[in-house]
């Protein structure tokens, strides 16, 4: 009997859910970056292990939000977190359990007393610390767990935590915690082909490339300004529309000669099939991210 389920990844911004997601799935399907908020969407990676099917969900980054943009990233986080098997509270080995750590935990203990998936807390970046340091992050979780669970009445969930600590960028202590996740889907049909990693549509898949050496590129709030679409494919010609709040902003976007621009499209063409003509563009959506209508038309 075959079994497949979904696993959802919860986290601060930047404390590593895309590139453990990458490393689950062993392929890269979900774009990362030092900037805050680069996912915006859930992105679904497959990971299948013989029989079993594993869909890791990755989430926009859990955050006080200062944008309408902000406030529909953290309800799709929360949402991805509904009707799911395993639900996973994804920390850093170094620094202390700060309060949005702790907004974090409280969300996976509401939703595994609720909708009763299998909660897990993974300390992540143990590359970057001691092993006496990782060792007391996962005490300091295990008492942050029980701390936030006597609070919200959620004792009962909390002995139902298990804890892993990993290097997503190296993959130290992703093979065990990959195996303990796929032990715990439901039986099940394989819900994708054995041979697919991801659910992201292509023209989605290269609009997130090219934003992605954008964030890479450029610095301060620009990253949250831009928005990218595809709104030309038809193959091997594709073109990127790039989206800013300002027109001050599409100078920075195309650099002095457009440098910038160029620099964006090698690197995203390097990741992209052999013989395609990517094509960038930029324009300016005043205010988009304060907008409803324009966070409506782009999917948000």
């Amino acid at each position: 009997m075959s079994r497949a389920g979904f696993a959802t990844i919860l986290g601060r911004p930047n404390v590593g859910k895309s590139t453990l997601v990458n490393q689950l799935v062993g392929a890269k399907v979900t774009i990362t970056a030092s900037s805050p908020n680069t996912t915006r969407r859930a992105v679904r990676g497959v990971v299948t292990i013989g029989d079993v099917q594993v869909i890791v969900v990755d989430t926009p980054g859990l955050h006080r939000a200062r944008t309408s943009l902000g406030s529909r990233l953290n309800d799709a986080a929360r949402h991805a977190a509904d009707d799911v098997d395993v639900v996973i509270a994804l920390i850093e080995a170094g620094g202390a359990i700060g309060p949005g750590d702790r907004a974090v935990m409280a969300t996976l203990l509401e939703v595994s007393r609720t909708h009763g998936p299998q909660p897990i807390v993974v300390v992540n970046k143990v590359d970057r610390c001691a092993r006496e340091t990782v060792a007391a992050q996962l005490m300091n979780a295990t008492l942050a767990i029980e701390e936030i669970g006597r609070e919200r009445g959620g004792e009962t969930v909390t002995s139902r935590v298990e804890y892993f600590a990993v290097s997503a960028k190296t993959g130290v202590g992703v093979d065990a915690l990959r195996a303990f996740v796929a032990d715990r889907m439901p039986e099940s049909p394989l819900l994708f082909g054995v041979d697919e990693v991801s659910d992201v549509p292509e023209s989605e898949w290269i609009a997130e490339l090219v934003r992605e050496q954008l964030v890479r590129k450029t610095r301060q709030e620009l990253p949250h300004s831009i928005h990218c679409r595809v709104t030309e494919f038809e193959w091997p010609h594709v073109t990127v529309e790039i989206l800013v709040e300002r027109e001050s902003q599409k100078g920075m976007v195309i650099g002095h000669g457009g440098q910038l621009l160029k620099d964006v499209g090698i690197a995203a063409r390097r990741q992209l099939p052999e013989g395609l003509y990517l094509e960038l563009r930029v324009a300016v959506e005043p205010g988009w991210q304060r907008r409803d209508d324009a966070l409506d038309r782009f999917g948000y």
